[in-house]
């Protein structure tokens, strides 16, 4: 029976155990019962003193023990630390490996419904790459074949494209990419929430290089969409970024675009951090909340917590 979630506190140079202990403030017993995180008990300990957080905090080795308390359940991750606040980059970057590493190894145990892990500072990663690739590569999913779906209960955004610079991207796109990911996309949709969703794709040059015969628009993206709309699939596109996010999405359940920044940051100027972020093509559920460490944040308890209480929500009450 599913019925254990896993939080991994990932990056210790950030704002994720404030986080953590607001949001266990917020939940019920029943669902603290269900919780167990992946961190360094001595660092939480530790932090928790300095910011004046009294909480119940319970070291344990494994995720079948003490199943039924009330107590934050931490499995300890060993960590080399002076300052609490200020973890060496090294010693940070083998912890977060080994913490994420741990995180996928358990999630594949039958007792757990899904794993979140907390923000994570991409320079951190012992590879150029974020925590979505992380999990994909162990999951032993091809380059690229993984889905980041950014989602609220009014719209989710998906770039094809994730974490690589934006003048990589022209030649990271192909149609066989786009038709995968939006199936994906279409998918997962139909199996987990029983929804066709109406899915909105989006050019990538200007004005969609006004369609012109060598544009991405005309090769790519235009190629991709015609095969996806002969599989069924409710697609429209390719869209002009610039004017879409003024009403037009609102028509759309998935607004799917070609990089990270070109659905995410009209995402977030809509919606804050009102969402969460999936990864879709694992081998289990994964989600983390949709901001960063925010380091200029750090000890000073004024955080919030509202995307990983959506995280823990979503991962509750999520059907497999």
């Amino acid at each position: 029976m599913k019925n254990k979630i896993l939080i991994l506190s990932a990056d210790p140079n950030s704002i994720n155990s404030e986080l953590i202990y607001k949001s266990w403030k917020k939940i019920n017993k029943t669902l603290k019962k269900k919780i167990f995180i992946i961190s360094n008990y001595k660092l939480l300990k530790e932090q928790y003193k300095k910011l004046n957080y009294s909480i119940k905090i319970r070291k344990i080795n494994n995720i079948s023990e003490h199943i039924n308390t009330t107590d934050l359940k931490v499995i300890n991750v060993n960590l080399k630390f002076k300052n609490s606040f200020k973890v060496k980059k090294k010693d940070a970057a083998d912890f977060i490996d080994e913490t994420l590493t741990l995180g996928h190894k358990l999630a594949l145990d039958k007792s757990i419904m899904g794993i979140i892990n907390c923000p994570i500072n991409k320079n951190l990663f012992k590879k150029k790459i974020g925590a979505t690739e992380f999990f994909s590569s162990k999951c032993g999913l091809k380059k690229n074949t993984e889905v980041m779906l950014i989602r609220n209960d009014e719209l989710s955004v998906s770039p094809i494209t994730t974490h690589i610079n934006i003048k990589n991207v022209s030649k990271n796109i192909n149609t066989e990419m786009i038709v995968a990911k939006i199936k994906l996309i279409n998918s997962w949709y139909k199996k987990y929430l029983n929804i066709k969703p109406k899915i909105g794709l989006l050019g990538l040059n200007p004005h969609n290089d006004e369609l012109r015969k060598d544009s991405e628009e005309k090769k790519i993206i235009i190629t991709a969409k015609l095969k996806l709309k002969k599989k069924g699939i409710n697609l429209d596109g390719p869209l002009v970024s610039d004017t879409v996010f003024i009403n037009e999405y609102k028509k759309y359940d998935v607004i799917v675009g070609m990089y990270h920044d070109q659905v995410l940051a009209p995402f977030k100027t809509l919606y804050k951090f009102d969402a969460i972020n999936i990864t879709l093509g694992l081998n289990y559920l994964r989600v983390s909340p949709d901001h960063g460490t925010a380091i200029n944040l750090i000890g000073k308890n004024k955080a919030s917590p509202k995307s990983l209480l959506n995280c823990i929500d979503f991962v509750n009450k999520f059907k497999t």
